[in-house]
């Protein structure tokens, strides 16, 4: 029955910083973006996009042709390239960058072509280079404003769990932290690592038969969740002499070889399909049904509980063991127990800091500056959603 007491869990101190630096970068993001936007949306996205294709087949084309249509090249190639930048930089007269176009064809309306010349129509192409890189900047903030949106997010649901965590702290500060906790944490501790002992010895010296009985007996009462054997292992420990036979040992029967187990037992066969194939329920039997919890369960439950262990208990178990099971439940029924249980769940539930901001007095402005970071990070995501 022992176990962990519920846990709130180590949490992140910059969970909260982190929502606010993750909400900031968002508008940020959102705000570039808009400003890209903008400039794109008064200058004409058709218009933009005109200009950058332009400019890509341009330099495709000077790109493709520089070689040969140079000095004394190739004359074909020479009217292809004219042919071809012609067509790639004309533009109408109010198009975006139209001068640039108009000089860069200008730069080679030449009869004999040099490198020079190449150089000096892709210098005068630059202007209409900004608009590629504006759709390129565009892009490259819709990127940066997607990530930081997904990241504030993020961040947004752990604040949500971390303000939770801080609002469970802040109902635990009625818990008395001076309490000495350690009145109820020796016995039980004593006892469970006597009970488990006790059963030990148990569990190996006692046979199949009174082993199984006593889960049994152990599994009819509501706080012991035992663990009774499968059907046909009882069966058989019921119905065969090894059933008075320690478990221990009808495992180690269990991995004889037939010819070694005749001197054993009556059936080798009855023995390996009950026991062989149940190895691992009988090994992991253990005492765990009948110890106590820590944090320990709350004063009527507790001693209802204990109630119930002692005669279970003594059968395994010597006096003093029962008698120190007998004290724990008289802390049970006594006056400091929810005071002590008390202190005992919360320091068994919260980490170090948690206990710190409780004992300082903090909690109560860590949720504040929790609640008001994650208004913000919500108000920002809200204002910054795009269709």
């Amino acid at each position: 029955m022992s176990g962990a007491g519920a846990t709130t869990g180590a949490a992140d101190p910059d969970t909260v910083r982190a929502a606010g630096e993750a909400a900031a970068t968002l508008r940020e993001r959102y705000d570039e973006l808009a400003r890209i936007e903008g400039r794109i949306a008064d200058l004409g996205r058709d218009r933009i996009e005109a200009a950058a294709d332009a400019y890509r087949r341009a330099h495709r084309v000077l790109d493709r042709y520089e070689e040969d249509a140079v000095g004394t090249g190739d004359f074909g190639s020479y009217v292809q390239f004219r042919g071809e930048f012609g067509d790639a930089v004309d533009a109408d007269d109010d198009a975006l960058a139209a001068d640039a176009f108009a000089d860069a064809e200008e730069a080679v309306d030449k009869r004999r072509l040099s490198e020079s010349d190449f150089a000096a129509a892709r210098e005068a192409l630059e202007p209409a280079g900004e608009y590629v890189d504006l759709l390129a900047d565009r892009d490259e903030a819709l990127d940066d404003y997607r990530a930081a949106r997904k990241a504030a997010r993020e961040a947004k649901k752990a604040l949500d769990a971390r303000l939770d965590e801080l609002r469970e702290v802040a109902d635990m500060a009625d818990a008395d932290l001076d309490a000495d906790v350690a009145r109820l944490r020796e016995p039980i501790a004593s006892y469970n690592d006597a009970v488990r002992e006790a059963f030990e010895t148990f569990y190996k010296s006692a046979s199949a038969r009174e082993v199984f009985s006593f889960l049994d007996r152990a599994d009819g009462t509501p706080f012991v969740d035992a663990d009774v054997p499968p059907t046909d292992l009882r069966e058989y420990v019921d119905e065969y002499d090894a059933g008075e036979e320690p478990l221990p040992t009808l495992l180690e029967y269990a991995d004889y070889s037939n010819s070694k187990l005749e001197h054993y037992v009556d059936d080798p066969g009855a023995l390996r399909t009950a026991v062989a194939v149940h190895r691992t329920y009988v090994e992991r039997l253990d005492a765990e049904p009948l110890t106590l919890d820590w944090p320990p369960a709350e004063g009527d439950e507790l001693a209802y509980e204990i109630d119930e262990l002692i005669p279970l208990v003594s059968r395994v178990a010597d006096d003093e063991t029962v008698a120190t099971l007998r004290s724990v439940r008289d802390l049970a029924r006594g006056e400091a127990y929810d005071r002590l249980r008390r202190a005992a769940v919360v320091r068994d539930a919260l980490d170090d800091a948690e206990l710190a901001l409780l004992a300082e007095e903090r909690i109560d402005d860590r949720v504040r500056e929790a609640e008001r970071t994650l208004s913000i990070a919500e108000d920002v995501l809200a204002e910054t959603e795009r269709e």
